[in-house]
């Protein structure tokens, strides 16, 4: 099913003063270390070109000719991904063009300053990842699917990279521009005639990530909440719907060492437990949601013995010592539970009490001055990471469906 052909290339790892001969012998530190970042823009493109192209050909198309996977299935996981490759090769030969015939790029800002607005075109892309990937994980469990990705990943075209990684190239691409336009910047002297528009291509790129960001975090907020099933008409579902984004969510244990889902939207705090319900993932809500005016957070030392209760032992054995913890509540503890949440290790748990304290800060000015539209730093972004691995493991609840 998937090509096994030896003969495949190694990525090259040249840099430009090793591709061309008389690279540098009439040129500054400077502009040479300028030369190099333009080769790394260079090349970058080509190979991102050819890998787009070889997930079409030995992921998307044996799939659908295998009948591995239907062709809305493939539709949802791979999104737009044949419209980038011409948009990538594009601006590759554009690049080319600009080359003199010892290998120098005078002038690079111009052509980055025309192509960079078609970088919108990601907006679609980003804004599907989340989908796509929960669709991919929730196929790996067909026995066809897995063998057939696990030969691919076997297979010397794959670089031993899983299909995801290469699903995911296009937005580390995209996040790559400002990184690389920012250190040619640094490299080109003001008095260049290339430093302004290049400074104004590093403002047009944030601009654009920016953008791609909040509208790529409004869709997987949006998707979270369509999966988030209520037992009772108590739940806050409507608090939920309300909200706009989907702060940090990821796997928290409870005192009785319960798994469970979190999610911190702007508004309110949900805890959920995994269930499968007509062969989908869903988040059935567990307990009553706090609404974040209403939350009280308490950063637990580790081992730490409160009153009223002990959570010593909760978690692990008697003898050893509760570690990596933190308790959420209502003011009002008539309103509902209160909830001892372990992470999996100090740092998850420090991104989880700074995210949520962040979060009620951010509730408590914005009741103060409701006029002020809401914020989110961009360092919540990155507690993405934090997403949840789903667990082959399951549990029945009361009414028939499978816990996660």
């Amino acid at each position: 099913m998937c090509s096994r052909d030896s003969s495949v290339k190694m990525r090259s790892s040249k840099l430009w003063s090793e591709t061309f001969d008389s690279a540098g012998e009439e040129l500054s530190v400077g502009e040479i270390k300028r030369q190099e970042v333009i080769f790394e823009l260079m090349q970058g493109e080509r190979m991102l070109v050819e890998d787009l192209q070889l997930v079409k050909k030995n992921y998307y198309e044996p799939m659908l000719k295998l009948g591995i996977m239907s062709l809305d299935e493939l539709k949802q996981i791979f999104g737009i991904l044949d419209t980038l490759p011409p948009l990538h090769q594009d601006l590759f030969d554009e690049l080319v063009k600009l080359r003199h015939e010892d290998g120098t790029v005078d002038q690079l800002g111009p052509t980055m300053l025309d192509w960079l607005p078609q970088l919108h075109a990601y907006k679609a892309y980003c804004c599907n990842q989340v989908a796509a990937k929960a669709l991919l994980d929730h196929k790996r469990r067909n026995p066809a699917v897995h063998n057939f990705l696990q030969l691919c990943q076997e297979s010397a075209f794959s670089r031993k990279l899983d299909v995801w990684s290469f699903l995911d190239l296009p937005r580390s691409r995209l996040v790559k521009y400002p990184l690389l336009l920012n250190q040619l910047l640094k490299h080109t002297v003001a008095e260049h005639p290339d430093h302004h528009t290049l400074s104004q291509a590093v403002s047009v790129i944030q601009a654009i990530i920016s953008m791609i960001n909040s509208k790529a975090g409004e869709a997987e907020c949006e998707y979270y909440k369509k999966r988030l099933c209520y037992l009772y008409e108590t739940q806050g579902e409507e608090c939920v719907s309300r909200s706009r984004l989907l702060l940090c969510h990821g796997e928290l244990k409870n005192n009785k060492s319960q798994r469970l889902h979190a999610f911190l939207f702007e508004t309110i705090l949900v805890l959920t437990r995994l269930v499968i319900h007509n062969n989908q993932l869903e988040f059935q809500v567990y307990r009553q949601p706090i609404p974040l005016p209403e939350l009280v957070l308490e950063d637990l030392p580790d081992g730490e013995v409160r009153v009223g209760g002990s959570i010593r032992g909760a978690f692990i054995a008697a003898n050893e010592r509760a570690k990596n913890v933190f308790r959420v509540s209502f003011q009002d503890g008539s309103r509902g539970q209160a909830h001892t949440l372990q992470a999996n290790d100090s740092f998850n748990k420090q991104q989880w009490v700074s995210c949520i304290r962040h979060a009620m800060v951010t509730t408590r000015e914005q009741s103060a001055s409701p006029a002020t539209s809401p914020e989110t730093p961009c360092t919540l972004g990155e507690l993405s990471s934090l997403s949840l691995n789903c667990h082959d493991g399951t549990d029945q609840t009361e009414d028939g469906q499978r816990i996660m």
